[in-house]
């Protein structure tokens, strides 16, 4: 601990290091849940918990007679992706900080600023009791990055606030306002394996930049689950003895996926070997400019050896058999992916979009996970029906979770007029007010407390689950003053 300590304001970073500290990948929320019911009891703090982990505190005004709440919400969680190659463990091992040209990094792995920034600035104003602010109602909710699960199941009746700061934005001056709607699309292909002749084989696609699916979904980056697929199909055709025997990629449904590994028996390795960097060449012609450094790698792996050691219990089976082989590359391929359809209103925003986030080969089956978004429901509900069809037509089925609200913008917000009137004030110069393709929690709770205004904003975070996550020193101090300053014009 210490790395951050001579940071200013020192109270937020050092809260931030301590949430570094501790284990908080989606889905492993108890060691992060326990800390702010800890901190709650540390400060005489009136608390809520609930049976998923998500935890409110509440704090009374301070120097202000004013009794209306300001509701403060983030989120505990963060996307665990790591550089390849790293033996970090993120169901144990606290990150690794580090100070490098004005920004705060992790050493080879996301660093969680998306949120942990926002849940430090909320536990430094809750335990400071100089700063003037109306009753605070801080709301830290788990699972955002898996489809919003703790947003969604929330109660919200404990909450009296009509205003909400969402501090989980990533870009200073950018006051996000509304956002699309989503879902989680989990489409599932039972497996028929059967004994085969031929070498085993081990395909891998890496070195790909990355991201998040929502917030840079225009940039063109590629999906190495998605290059896989089309990489699979080329080779069934030069090779029609190629049996699939697991193919794996991606950690979080909405993170582009940076590496994707299959593992193969084939008659014709040495055909394969001689011609993969041709056809996979011909496949990523397009992201030259986005993804400059992507690369395929092809191995044959003789029975017996340190490299067939090295394979899981499910890359030694058997393969699929061929006509369970067959039905399966061509769905997994004719699947859809990226961008569906932009706005009509404005072309330069995207309606709607999906990303294979997720694929994973287990005995029986392979599974993937697909974070789908659109600002039209009828368009998410036709593209979740799209998915269904593909998947039931190789013989498959699907499940659909973490269905989340989009959230419309309020020209006539009183909260976004003070947030921008003070912005201005502060630093001379007009906020950007947008509207986001990326799904923001928001939408949950514009949709459940009647006559809620709100608005999300953050510092500036630069490569969001990526492990090239960097978080600005200084933009975090100016936008911690900016709130304090809020918080005043609020009380």
């Amino acid at each position: 601990m210490g790395i951050l300590k001579n940071l200013e304001p020192g109270k937020v970073f050092e809260y931030f290091e301590e949430i570094c500290s501790i284990p908080h990948g989606s889905r492993d929320m108890d060691k992060m849940t326990d800390y702010l019911v800890g901190f709650a009891k540390k400060f005489g703090l009136k608390f809520i918990r609930d049976d998923r982990g998500n935890v409110i505190i509440f704090k009374d005004a301070s120097g202000t007679n004013v009794t209306e709440p300001v509701i403060l919400q983030g989120h505990i969680d963060m996307v665990c992706e790591k550089e390849d190659g790293s033996d970090f463990d993120f169901l144990n091992d606290g990150l690794k900080l580090m100070i490098q040209d004005g920004f705060v990094t992790a050493d080879g792995t996301t660093l969680g600023a998306d949120d942990g920034i926002g849940v430090a600035y909320m536990l430094a104003l809750l335990a400071d009791d100089s700063i003037v602010h109306p009753p605070l109602e801080c709301v830290f909710t788990v699972d955002e990055e898996i489809g919003m699960l703790g947003a969604e199941v929330l109660d919200m009746s404990v909450l009296n606030g009509k205003k909400m700061l969402n501090i989980d934005s990533e870009v200073e001056g950018n006051f996000v306002v509304s956002c699309a709607g989503g879902a989680i699309a989990m489409p599932s292909f039972p497996i028929i394996r059967r004994g085969a002749q031929g070498e085993r084989c081990k395909i891998v696609i890496s070195g790909l930049i990355g991201g998040h699916s929502g917030v840079e979904v225009q940039m063109g980056r590629a999906n190495s689950n998605v290059l896989m697929a089309s990489l699979l199909k080329e080779l069934l055709y030069l090779d029609d003895s190629l049996r699939i025997v697991a193919v794996d990629g991606g950690f979080k449904d909405n993170a582009f996926p940076i590496k994707t590994t299959a593992v193969i028996v084939t008659k014709n390795a040495g055909l394969i070997e001689g011609e993969i960097d041709t056809v996979f060449g011909n496949i990523i012609s397009d992201y030259s400019e986005t993804d400059p450094d992507i690369k395929i790698s092809f191995e044959r792996i003789a029975t017996g050896s340190e490299e067939y050691e090295a394979l899981t219990d499910v890359q030694k089976a058997y393969p699929l058999d061929e006509m369970n082989n067959l039905s399966f590359i061509m769905a997994f391929e004719s699947l859809p992916n990226g961008i569906q359809a932009m706005c009509p209103d404005d072309t330069s925003q995207v309606q709607t979009s999906l990303n294979l986030g997720i694929l994973n080969t287990s005995d029986d089956k392979i599974d993937l996970s697909y974070c789908v978004r659109s600002s039209v429901n009828s368009d998410k509900e036709k593209l979740l029906q799209d998915i269904e069809d593909i998947t039931r037509s190789a013989g498959g089925e699907m499940s659909v979770e973490g269905v989340y609200p989009g959230w419309a913008y309020d020209p006539d917000s009183e909260l976004t007029k003070i947030m921008c009137d003070t912005y201005k004030e502060m630093y001379g110069k007009e906020a950007v007010i947008e509207m986001i393709h990326a799904g923001v929690e928001c939408g949950f709770f514009a949709d459940r407390i009647e006559g809620l205004e709100t608005i999300s904003f953050g510092p500036n975070i630069y490569d969001i689950h990526t492990f090239r996550e960097k978080l600005d020193i200084e933009s975090t101090k100016r936008v911690w003053n900016y709130i304090i300053e809020v918080l005043k014009k609020l009380s």
